[in-house]
């Protein structure tokens, strides 16, 4: 059984007493379920769901606990409301801005600083492109680039994930000052990885690729690409919690754009809520991925801000608290407006 939540009400106050419920602490209510079992897909009344069974009632229990706020030294990343993550990539070869901040630790950083400054929460600093058909990088080298521009941001007082799949450069990350282990494979491309992240006691944020080992671009096509993405997810979390980390520190990414077809990320797009019944905060990368050109008439890298935003603003529509982003002035800017209109409606 999956429990979507559905039918999205602007306020609680025009409602009877539990009919509907809070999505994960945060700002958005909803009055229904699709729930999807083996009798298909059908809509519940958040009413009626503690008639549907043990697993449901976990589930809805799952979807309506507040996400507790990670602590992170100084800093606190709060979930009760959509957070932005800037982008910050020291490679020579990403897909969206290889080589702009390489070799360059200072001028790296000074660029992290300005997306902090303009409203990003969170800084995610990554050493290996994950582009498809990227060479691997070796670890010493991926360590190098990022451990000198992560010291500088966490010296200014910036919060920083790190994003890679390898737990020598985990390592070296967190030792350098960031609070946060962002990985594409899961903790399932490197086996030192989930010891490492257990034994720090950092958050790690866990992201759906269908190959890990052999590359986040693999795969042979979904039946049901939202629930099979959903129950990899619930494993891995059981996985890594076995491994010694806390739930509360486990964030999730339903890996928009690895090795997915449009027509299997629309669908997770357009399915985001369910993710909310694995009871952990939601991570949405989708900024100037390849599927804002498919539907825009192949529009280049550099041309899909529009289509960035308004995925931004789908993912907090469906109550998403972390959205990875290269463009974070006009991302913030967005969701201030739409954060504005929320806090209106929720008084009439």
């Amino acid at each position: 059984m999956h429990l979507r939540p559905v039918q999205f009400v602007d306020t609680p106050a025009a409602h009877a007493d539990g009919a509907v419920a809070r999505l994960a602490g945060g700002m958005q209510w909803f009055a229904a379920y699709e729930v999807r079992d083996g009798g298909g897909r059908h809509i519940v009344p958040v009413a009626a769901i503690a008639g549907l069974g043990e697993r449901a009632a976990m589930l809805h229990a799952r979807v309506t606990a507040a996400r507790p706020a990670w602590q992170l030294g100084a800093r606190t990343l709060r979930f009760d409301q959509p957070q932005v993550a800037g982008i910050l990539n020291v490679t020579p070869d990403s897909f969206s801005d290889g080589g702009a901040n390489m070799d360059d630790p200072a001028a790296a950083a000074a660029a992290g600083v300005a997306m902090a400054a303009a409203g990003a929460a969170l800084i995610d600093v990554g050493g290996e492109s994950t582009r498809p058909g990227a060479p691997l990088v070796w670890e010493e080298d991926e360590a190098r680039r990022v451990a000198p521009v992560i010291e500088r941001l966490a010296g200014a007082g910036v919060l920083v994930s790190i994003d890679t799949r390898k737990a020598a450069v985990m390592d070296a990350a967190l030792a350098a000052g960031a609070g946060i282990v962002n990985d594409v494979a899961a903790l399932l491309w490197d086996d030192r990885a989930p010891a490492i992240v257990a034994r720090s006691g950092a958050p790690v944020i866990l992201m759906h690729s269908p190959d890990p080992k052999t590359g986040p671009h693999g795969g042979s096509g979904y039946a049901d690409v939202v629930t099979e993405v959903f129950d990899w997810l619930e494993a891995r979390i059981d996985a890594v919690v076995a491994a010694g980390v806390d739930r509360t520190r486990i964030a999730v990414d339903p890996g928009i754009g690895f090795g997915k077809s449009l027509s299997d990320n629309l669908a997770l797009l357009n399915n985001l809520s369910i993710f909310h019944a694995l009871g952990c905060p939601i991570m949405l990368g989708a900024s100037r991925k390849r599927l804002i050109g498919a539907l825009s008439n192949e529009a280049p890298v550099a041309e899909r801000l529009g289509g960035s935003v308004a995925l931004a603003l789908k993912g907090a529509e469906a109550g998403v608290q972390l959205l990875r982003v290269h463009d974070v002035a006009e991302t913030v800017q967005a969701l201030r407006v739409w954060r504005g209109l929320r806090d209106r409606a929720l008084v009439g």
